[in-house]
């Protein structure tokens, strides 16, 4: 076999592929079996859907791969809506200032995340179980029950507007920015280079010069960051701001991550693979909302496809490694004499 087609075969094996292709597979059997799949107003809804999940996974991915966690992203989510919500009641009447203080308080959130893992070396899980509890208690303390929802209407309708011609909304747009900037940083620099190394082991690391502690900490600190403009985009596209917004948001994200290929103990994945799982587990969700699959279905749903992202990419893993094996060694042209 040529080297163009084992290239090719390769690249269609591996695992960023298999969801892409499931994308697809997904979307066409529900355009053809579910009524309204193929409308725009279907992809409008989506988009919507996706692009909180998408902000949060993006550099959910870079911190799994160093092998680290944060469960406390919806958290900080829900906290940054009643933040926002709470700035506004108060009189602050500058959406750009509350934006830009909720974006603050969303490091801050999340350097307090890395300031337990780094500086006190405790485990990424442990911590972030813990301030997923305490920032949603702050949400209610801030709120209680309460709900803001008189912002102008300028800005929740430009939060949710289309790209000129299209159903589309703009805002994946930013996604689409932040994707490929997040993309060049992880594939294209010698920090996305020490983020595998810190995931493979990150004795050997330190070893050879990388700073673990301090990239791991400014990687909590951008999750922060990247979970606090979901929620504001959150805010303003439900023009609501409530204590409970977001909750549960952290599975669809973990599985979106896990499922796109990134191992759970760190080193291995890529950005292709959560960005197509992302579009997956929005397509797969609205499908079944179409088809009047109760919610506590699709939460099954969710946390089953999260078990299979963990064991898939093992299996498809043994399978090409038993392939490969198979595949007769190509014999070595003796020498001429």
């Amino acid at each position: 076999m040529s080297e163009p087609a084992v290239r090719v075969r390769s690249a269609l094996g591996s695992w960023d592929a298999i969801v892409l292709i499931a994308v697809v597979a997904v979307a066409v059997v529900g355009a053809l079996t579910i009524d309204g799949v193929a409308s725009p107003r279907f992809w409008r809804f989506v988009t919507l859907e996706a692009i909180p999940i998408a902000l949060i996974a993006l550099p959910m991915t870079l911190v799994v791969i160093t092998g680290e966690i944060d469960l406390s992203v919806a958290s900080v989510l829900g906290l940054t809506c009643t933040v926002m919500g709470q700035l506004w009641v108060w009189g602050v009447s500058s959406l750009p200032l509350i934006i830009a203080l909720c974006l603050l308080l969303g490091a801050v959130l999340g350097a307090v995340n890395g300031l337990f893992v780094t500086g006190f070396g405790l485990p990424s899980l442990a911590v972030t179980i813990g301030t997923l509890a305490l920032y949603r208690g702050l949400a209610y303390v801030v709120l209680g029950d309460r709900a803001v929802a008189d912002y102008p209407a300028e800005w929740t309708n430009s939060a949710i507007a289309p790209i000129p011609g299209t159903t589309i909304p703009w805002m994946i747009l930013v996604v689409a920015v932040l994707a490929v900037a997040f993309g060049v940083l992880l594939h294209a620099t010698p920090i996305g280079r020490g983020l595998y190394a810190m995931g493979n082991n990150a004795e050997a690391a330190r070893f050879a010069g990388i700073s673990v502690v301090r990239t791991k900490f400014w990687l909590f600190a951008a999750t922060g960051a990247m979970s606090a403009l979901a929620g504001v985009f959150w805010t303003l596209r439900f023009a609501s701001a409530r204590a409970d917004n977001g909750s549960g948001l952290e599975l669809a994200v973990v599985a979106a991550v896990l499922l796109g290929g990134v191992s759970i103990f760190g080193g291995r994945g890529g950005l292709l693979g959560v960005i197509a799982a992302v579009a997956l587990l929005g397509v797969l969700r609205n499908a079944l909302q179409l088809a009047y699959v109760p919610a506590n279905t699709l939460t099954i749903i969710t946390g089953s496809l999260l078990i299979a992202s963990v064991v898939g990419p093992n299996v498809v893993g043994m399978l090409r490694e038993r392939l490969r094996r198979r595949r007769p060694a190509t014999p070595t042209p003796s020498a001429s004499t």
